[in-house]
């Protein structure tokens, strides 16, 4: 899929994008086994600067954790990786990320394509209050201005591969806010997947569950995981640790080291790690 807008007008209204200052260089070269990377990218909210030169490959079919404590520009990174954070006024990015090899900040690419190829799924579960749950799922699909042929087939698809689909088969009609916060997550996943994207980021999608419901979740990752790209925020670094391939340590702004995950929990390079994960700060 194409990241160019199209002639025709996007029926999501966003607000003008951020300051995105380029150099004269050619973009850096990627590996074809990374779907996603980003190269000395910088980010400041007004005069304070979140994100201070990141770069970092994405690989695909994996499942990236970002750990790190509260602060560390954790959450603003994932939301620079599908342009979610344009929301926000007084922000200004330099550098670059690229998917499949293409800078999503380049002229012409329009936002809103970016973040049907990259979804999200935030921290708290954000169901429409006032759609059923059959609605939630295809709600994302409408918001685009797309029409699937069969609308029922594709809900009962996407609410099985997250493990819904027997929970709720006998109460589509009610309201998505009516499920538990578990369901909810889970329903919000699925919207995120009816959308077929192809990365999918997850801001500490399990901190407001009980541990019940973040097993179901954790157990959903692993299932997603090959077949899509995940990158996800967790200050659980137990969870980091059972659900991904690859983990990357945010310290004030900076990556202080990346690398697989069982040698960055057991063999970390830099201190500043090692001081972290054994709990003497953070």
């Amino acid at each position: 899929m194409s990241l160019q807008a199209h002639s025709v007008s996007s029926p999501t209204t966003m607000p003008p994008r951020p300051t995105v200052k380029r150099d004269s260089a050619a973009p850096p070269e990627t590996d074809p086994a990374d779907k996603m990377c980003s190269f000395d990218l910088k980010v400041w909210f007004g005069k304070s600067q979140a994100l201070k030169g990141i770069s970092m490959p994405i690989p695909e079919g994996k499942v990236t954790a970002i750990i790190g404590p509260s602060g560390c520009g954790k959450s603003t990174f994932v939301r620079c990786l599908n342009r979610m954070h344009e929301v926000v006024p007084g922000t200004r990015v330099e550098g670059r990320v690229t998917l499949d090899g293409a800078d999503i900040y380049g002229r012409n690419v329009d936002p809103v394509r970016v973040r049907a190829r990259v979804g999200m799924v935030f921290q708290k579960p954000n169901p429409f209050p006032t759609m059923s749950i059959r609605d939630n799922v295809l709600a994302g699909l409408r918001l685009g201005g797309q029409k699937p042929d069969d609308p029922d087939a594709l809900a009962e698809n996407v609410l099985r591969r997250v493990a819904l689909w027997d929970e709720v088969k006998d109460v589509l009609h009610r309201s998505g806010s009516s499920l538990s916060g578990g369901q909810q997550q889970r329903l919000c996943i699925a919207r995120a997947l009816a959308l077929e994207p192809e990365v999918l980021l997850m801001d500490e999608p399990c901190s407001a569950l009980d541990p019940i419901a973040t097993a179901r979740i954790e157990e959903l990752i692993h299932a997603l995981a090959g077949s899509y790209t995940i990158v996800i925020v967790t200050h659980n670094m137990q969870q980091a640790a059972r659900v991904s391939h690859r983990t990357a340590f945010f310290l004030l702004g900076e990556l202080v080291e990346h690398a697989a995950t069982d040698t960055l929990f057991t063999r970390p390079r830099d201190q500043r790690t090692e001081d972290y994960i054994t709990g003497r700060f953070g």
